[in-house]
């Protein structure tokens, strides 16, 4: 990673304090699992949903063991993680890889143990059997006919275990989620909507609609984001190139749209002139997502003006979230480390706090910037992906 000294040695602050904050929250909250605050306060009443974000604290422990302090780390990552096997097999989520590829993958990773891998292949087999075949889309938790922006994030856990398991039907339900997200909810321009409502009579796409974003037909952040890291992720796992063009679509709105600052709106099509939280309201989740997964396109990409661009704005991006107006080392009190994240402006859910993803993908990029280490993303591992996966690729 190219970052001057000046960049690396704030990113290193920077996640000596993201260590810190962790370490008092599972002291002051031992086993449980937040995903927002509230006034800077992680634990709450407050609705959580699915529970689709406790595999992120864990994921910040073994971030920080991958950047050198397993020592400290590695018995509460490996606590974290095991408090979250039993959801292999949790079939009413559509995030089993946000769950397990920011635990059981990195702690497999280090260890080898081959009980591990078979967790990450059960995770991978259990969320491809919520694929409809009328429309081919894995279906999203709250109806059988939505499709969530969100799930290109987890579909890489189906492609890791079709590769691990040569199971070409894994890989068809994967590569057919892929398409059918790419042909109905990613537009032209490289903006995304949320969410895409389907007839399941007879697989026809009916209408682009949102539960987070401002409108049916506006450009979400956090949803974009997605997109452009997990396209990002399925062209890693299986060299397929109308993966990579999504995800630079991606980016290139991205780039385009991004606000002088570095940090986005919550949603590129809010109206800047009026308030928060429908208005200019930062996300700072968003841009830490959009971060990680713009430093994987940088090696990524096969353009080497892209790859400079894309990695010119993650560093951008990080070198304005570690400044004091979002990370929270100088705000008192404060149990994040990131603030002025979105969760649901709609139902005024962690508006304006931190959000555990946010908190994930951030110290998930601060930690691929200061340690320079992207082994999934080495030439040669690529082409071993690129060849298992050309063994089993499906005909679509």
């Amino acid at each position: 990673m190219s970052a001057t000294p000046q960049q690396i040695a704030s990113y290193t602050a920077a996640l000596d304090f993201a260590e810190n904050q962790v370490a008092q929250l599972v002291e002051r909250y031992p086993n449980y699992f937040p995903m927002y605050t509230v006034q800077g306060k992680w634990h709450h009443t407050g609705e959580l949903w699915t529970h689709w974000t406790d595999g992120f604290l864990g994921g910040m422990m073994w971030q920080f063991c991958l950047r050198g302090h397993e020592a400290r780390w590695r018995k509460q990552a490996e606590r974290y993680s095991k408090l979250l096997e039993h959801r292999k097999l949790d079939r009413a989520v559509h995030d089993l890889g946000f769950l397990f590829l920011s635990t059981y993958l990195p702690w497999y990773e280090l260890s080898g143990e081959a009980a591990l891998r078979d967790t990450l292949l059960i995770a991978g087999q259990t969320l491809s059997l919520r694929f409809m075949q009328p429309g081919n889309f894995l279906r999203s938790f709250v109806a059988h006919d939505s499709l969530f922006i969100d799930i290109i994030m987890n579909v890489p856990i189906i492609f890791y275990a079709s590769l691990e398991m040569r199971d070409r039907e894994l890989a068809r339900i994967a590569a057919a989620h892929c398409r059918t997200t790419r042909d109905t909810i990613v537009r032209a321009d490289g903006s995304t909507a949320h969410e895409g409502i389907f007839d399941l009579d007879t697989g026809e796409f009916l209408e682009q609609t949102t539960h987070q974003g401002l409108r049916g037909d506006s450009a979400w952040a956090r949803g974009l984001a997605w997109s452009l890291y997990g396209y990002a992720k399925c062209y890693a796992l299986t060299g397929c190139d109308e993966y990579l063009e999504v995800s630079e679509r991606n980016a290139d709105y991205w780039l385009a749209h991004l606000p002088e600052d570095g940090v986005c709106y919550w949603d590129f099509d809010a109206d800047l002139s009026q308030p928060a939280p429908w208005g200019a309201q930062k996300e700072s989740s968003a841009a830490a997502i959009a971060a990680s997964g713009l430093i994987d396109l940088s090696l990524l990409t096969k353009d080497p003006a892209k790859s400079a661009k894309y990695l010119a704005c993650a560093t951008k991006m990080l070198d304005a979230l570690v400044t004091p107006e979002y990370l929270a080392s100088e705000t008192p009190g404060w149990e994040g480390i990131l603030k002025h994240g979105v969760y649901h402006t709609a139902k005024n859910l962690g508006v304006d706090e931190s959000v555990m993803w946010g908190e994930y993908f951030f110290v998930e990029a601060l930690t691929k910037m200061v340690t320079g280490r992207q082994p999934r993303l080495a030439p040669e591992k690529l082409a071993d992906n690129q060849a298992r996966y050309a063994a089993i690729a499906p005909a679509l």
